[in-house]
């Protein structure tokens, strides 16, 4: 929106789970990962981003409490933007970080497919997710903080849009390293 909040509030984020993995190691299982991650951020990160990623990480632990193989994360990805399309309000096209993580997610159902391979397809949801940001940059706001400006004044991508991408290329490095 300009005000680099969103900027700030990742910022904030990104040191907590840093310090937080210094501290002690994270939980192996997936669904307590995912669901220590909400705590923290939504402690931690504050602002609606920090709200918004806490509800999709509550929510995306929920199908990995039985189940952690590729398919449940695909289902884990979209119980998390349901969730956060529940209780935020805002929908793909509204120019906002549900258009990257939507575009992502769609890659990511290609998980569901048998032998499919972890890496090439997240590697697919980030380019997803990397275009999906790019084309907020002509969209009018419909929901978040941008609403709220003039679109002529709104002439940068999306900053949640952008920042979930990034956030799925670090995981993606993360697994490749």
């Amino acid at each position: 929106a300009g005000d680099g909040d969103c900027g700030h509030t990742h910022t904030r984020a990104a040191r907590a789970i840093q310090e937080w993995v210094r501290a002690r190691p994270p939980p192996a299982a997936p669904a307590r990962l995912l669901s220590a991650l909400a705590d923290l951020l939504l402690e931690k990160m504050g602002g609606s981003s920090g709200a918004l990623y806490g509800l999709f990480l509550t929510a995306a632990a929920r199908p990995l409490l039985n189940r952690n193989d590729l398919p449940t994360w695909a289902d884990a990805v979209d119980a998390g933007i349901e969730a956060m399309q529940r209780y935020g309000g805002a929908a793909p096209g509204d120019r906002t970080m549900l258009d990257s993580l939507c575009a992502a997610a769609r890659a990511l159902h290609a998980l569901r497919s048998p032998g499919a391979d972890l890496l090439p397809v997240l590697a697919a949801a980030v380019q997803s997710a990397e275009a999906a940001a790019e084309a907020t940059r002509q969209m009018e706001a419909g929901a978040g903080r941008a609403s709220y400006i003039g679109s002529a004044q709104l002439l940068q991508p999306d900053p949640g849009a952008v920042a979930v991408a990034a956030v799925l290329r670090a995981v993606l490095e993360g697994l490749r390293s």
